[in-house]
C-alpha cells in the first residue's frame, strides 16, 4: 500500500510540458512510475491533442495527471481497508482455547461460537442421556416486526442497525441433554450467560431495546428442528428510576401532585406512574446441521422470536427475530 500511495503521489506533481513544432505531442509517464502500478512502459502513456493555446493544454494535461493519481491513491485506501475491517476467520474450540487474551483482544474472535472440523452432516450421537456445555448462541440478524414505511403497510420485520457493542454472544450455557430412543431431543437450560442487553435502530430511526436471553428453555423435539418456550425478564429492574424519579420498588408513586378531578389515575398517566417488571416469554427453534460424536461438539443454526422491552410498562412491546448459529458440547 506505501508503495502505490508514493507512486500516485509521484503522479500528483506537475508535469514539465515542452512544445514542439509538430500540432500533437505524446507525454510518457517515466517507467519508474508505470512500473509500480504494473503497467508496461509502452502502454503508460497519454496523448493530449495541442489546440489553440499550448498554455492551456498544458494545465489541462496536469490536472488530468493529478486526478488520476488521487483516483489510485484512493483505490489503494479503499482496498487497504476493507481487508482490515474484514469478518475473522472461524476458529475451532481448540483453537480459541490456544490463544492469549492479547491474541484474541479486538479480533471479533471473543463474540464468534466455535466451529467444527470435520463431522458429519447430521446429528450422530447414540440414544441417552448427555450433560451439554459450552453452549453459545451467536445471533447473525436481528429483524423487528413494525409498521411498514409505505402508507397503510401492514407490519412486517424489518432489517435492522446494531447500535451496541459487539457483546450479545451468548455462552458458557449448559443443561441435560437427553437423546431418546425414538430420535427425538430435550435441553433444559440450567446455568450460563444466559442474557445479554441489545439496541438494535430500525430505518426510520426508532431504537428498540431487548434482552436477548433463552432463560429457563426446555426445548424437544427431533434433532433437525426441536424448540421450546423460554422466560424473557424485564430488560430493567424494579430500582431503576425513570427522568422523573418514578420506580417500580423505590422513587416516586407519580410525577406530579394530585390532579383534580383523580387525573392522576387515567390509564395513560397510570402506565408511566406504576412501573411493571412483570416477565414475558419468547420461542426458539434450533436445528443440528453437524456434529462430531468423537468431540461430543454439535453445531446448528437457530430462530428466536420475543417480545423488546415495555419501559416498565408504558410501552407495547415489538416481536424481536433473531437469527444465528450455535454451538455446544455433550458430554456422557
Amino acid at each position: 500500500m506505501a508503495a502505490s500511495l508514493q507512486a500516485a503521489a509521484t503522479l500528483m506533481q506537475p508535469t514539465k510540458v515542452g512544445v514542439p513544432s509538430r500540432t500533437s505531442m505524446q507525454l510518457r509517464s517515466s517507467q519508474s512510475v508505470s512500473k509500480a502500478f504494473g503497467l508496461e512502459p509502452v502502454g503508460a502513456r497519454m496523448t493530449c491533442s495541442l489546440q489553440t493555446d499550448l498554455k492551456d493544454l498544458a494545465q489541462k494535461c496536469v490536472d488530468a495527471t493529478k486526478i488520476a493519481g488521487f483516483a489510485l491513491a484512493t483505490s489503494a485506501l479503499v482496498v487497504s481497508g476493507a481487508s482490515a475491517e474484514g469478518v475473522p476467520k472461524r476458529l475451532t474450540f481448540d483453537e480459541i482455547q490456544s490463544k492469549t487474551y492479547m491474541e484474541v483482544k479486538g479480533t471479533g474472535t471473543a463474540n464468534q461460537c466455535p466451529t467444527i472440523d470435520g463431522g458429519v452432516d447430521s446429528f450422530a450421537f447414540k440414544p441417552g442421556k448427555y450433560y451439554a456445555k459450552k453452549l453459545c448462541l451467536e445471533p447473525t440478524s436481528f429483524t423487528v416486526k413494525a409498521e411498514g414505511v409505505s402508507k397503510n403497510a401492514p407490519p412486517e420485520f424489518q432489517q435492522t442497525k446494531l447500535m451496541t457493542r459487539l457483546t450479545y454472544t451468548l455462552d458458557e450455557i449448559e443443561g441435560p441433554f437427553e437423546v431418546s430412543t425414538d430420535g427425538t431431543v430435550k435441553f433444559v437450560e440450567k446455568d450460563g450467560i444466559d442474557y445479554a442487553a441489545v439496541t438494535v435502530q430500525l430505518p426510520g430511526g426508532e431504537r428498540v431495546p431487548f434482552l436477548f436471553t433463552i432463560k429457563q428453555l426446555v426445548a424437544s423435539g427431533k434433532p433437525e428442528s426441536f424448540g421450546g418456550d423460554f422466560l424473557v425478564p424485564s430488560y430493567r429492574g424494579s430500582s431503576f428510576l425513570d427522568p422523573k424519579g418514578r420506580g417500580g420498588s423505590t422513587g416516586y408513586d407519580n410525577a406530579v401532585a394530585l390532579p383534580a378531578g383523580g387525573r392522576g389515575d387515567e390509564e395513560e398517566l397510570a402506565k408511566e406512574n406504576i412501573k411493571s417488571t412483570a416477565s414475558s416469554s419468547g420461542k426458539i427453534t434450533l436445528s443440528v446441521t453437524n456434529s462430531k460424536p468423537e468431540t461430543g461438539e454439535i453445531i446448528g443454526v437457530f430462530e428466536s422470536i420475543q417480545p423488546s422491552d415495555t419501559d416498565l410498562g408504558a410501552k407495547t412491546p415489538k416481536e424481536v427475530k433473531i437469527t444465528g448459529i450455535w454451538y455446544a458440547q455433550l458430554d456422557s
